[in-house]
């Protein structure tokens, strides 16, 4: 299972230190950053993108709602705070749960699995990703996908019948993907799972032929068959 990457943010280091103690406890989270530092934050979030933020509203130096108005295209948000006062405010962004302090793991739990069950529901209604090819947003739908390649500062989807040169790296498409469904194998490429007929040693064998497993990324192939069986 792809592991949903967050961050935490609270200018109180013993509620950082709850939550991150809480993630921990949730096989599917991978925490990327836990800080009491909102800057440390934004230059964290201006290098790549995560599926989801613990953050905090009342900051000392920048809001928790100034940083959701810098990040809100891209990016989920779970709101962590003794106030009340913010709520409706908060969610004119994409703001998925609101957690009143004190925080009980049981609330930090259902908020997962509330912003896991969003997702689905949105990759279930959104089947489609727009890509921007030479100048031009073309629709794609994920399932077509059979291949991710990347090309340093660019990447090479491949279609059945067709192959789309995107300005994008690996890192950070592969959040764009439906969750569970692509799996990277190796540092150049993303395959989506289905179009796998079959593993013979370090290859993997589909429709447009072979694609090499990393050594590094071996464990994940073996644990996803694993889960298969």
């Amino acid at each position: 299972m792809k592991k949903i990457k967050c961050i935490i943010l609270d200018d109180e280091p013993l509620a950082v230190d709850l939550l991150k103690n809480y993630a921990d406890k949730q096989l599917q989270l991978e925490v990327v950053l836990a800080t009491t530092d909102v800057f440390e934050v934004i230059e964290q979030l201006q290098k790549q993108t995560v599926d989801l933020i613990f953050i905090d509203i009342q900051m000392p130096e920048l809001s928790g709602i100034q940083l959701m108005q810098m990040f809100n295209k891209d990016n989920y948000f779970i709101i962590t705070t003794a106030y009340a006062d913010y709520a409706l405010e908060s969610y004119d962004y994409r703001v998925i749960d609101y957690l009143l302090k004190p925080i009980s793991f049981d609330k930090f739990h259902k908020s997962i699995q509330k912003f896991t069950n969003f997702v689905i529901l949105e990759t279930m209604e959104n089947n489609h990703l727009f890509v921007k090819v030479d100048g031009r947003q073309i629709k794609i739908n994920p399932k077509e996908i059979i291949l991710i390649e990347g090309l340093s500062d660019y990447i090479r989807i491949h279609l059945l019948n067709e192959r789309l040169i995107v300005l994008d790296n690996l890192k950070d498409f592969i959040h764009k993907l439906p969750l569970n469904e692509f799996m990277r194998v190796h540092k150049s490429y993303i395959i989506q799972l289905d179009k796998i007929k079959s593993i013979d040693g370090n290859m993997i064998y589909h429709d447009l032929g072979t694609t090499p497993i990393g050594e590094t990324y071996k464990h994940k192939i073996k644990k996803w068959i694993g889960n298969k069986e």
